[in-house]
């Protein structure tokens, strides 16, 4: 059997509805983890961190399997739910309704990884959210067009994990950039 025959038959087992879930919820921790080390290499470029923070890239994995389900449920119920031909209604939905609860979970989730109190991630939350969902609906409505319009149901969680590299990206900036402190250069002019 050919390479390339194993390769599509992997993929397709990978998104054959026995497995689907599994798969949609692994991606969206991993490529929220890769999100996240992109993030952290471009802070270190700019001179912002010193090494890579592993335990950071690990709790952003977590909090993207814990969200991976629900990703998955959400747009099995926009197309049960929302007919093919009513694009514009499933964007409205994502926007309105799953992105703030995504936000929401986001913050939350990380903020109990961290070890911070409601409280705590309840004053990031409200700092953060406003930039948050404006970038939010900049971003997602044009990808959510190609993917209501285009994309097959069963890759569409694939399809937005994809885009989601970026908002991961962005995401991560969001969540750590008051955290971050630049690289002590004092030392190197003594």
């Amino acid at each position: 059997m050919k390479f390339n025959t194993k390769i599509r038959m992997w993929f397709q087992r990978l998104f054959s509805k026995r497995w689907l879930l599994f798969t949609n919820t692994v991606t969206s921790g991993g490529l929220l983890a890769f999100g996240d080390g992109l993030q952290q290499t471009i802070e270190k470029k700019r001179g912002l961190s010193v090494k890579y923070d592993w335990s950071r890239t690990g709790r952003m994995f977590i909090v993207g399997l814990v969200m991976g389900p629900v990703h998955h449920y959400w747009y099995i119920w926009l197309d049960r739910y929302l007919k093919t031909n009513q694009v514009w209604r499933k964007i409205l939905a994502d926007q309105i309704l799953a992105a703030p609860f995504f936000a929401f979970s986001f913050f939350y989730g990380m903020g109990f990884l961290e070890g911070r109190s409601t409280e705590e991630s309840s004053k990031e939350f409200r700092e953060k959210f406003v930039t948050v969902y404006a970038f939010d609906w900049l971003f997602w409505p044009p990808s959510q067009y190609v993917n209501f319009h285009y994309v097959p149901g069963k890759y569409r969680v694939l399809y937005v994990n994809g885009a989601t590299v970026v908002w991961d990206v962005f995401l991560s900036y969001m969540k750590h950039y008051d955290q971050i402190k630049p690289k002590d250069s004092s030392k190197k002019n003594q």
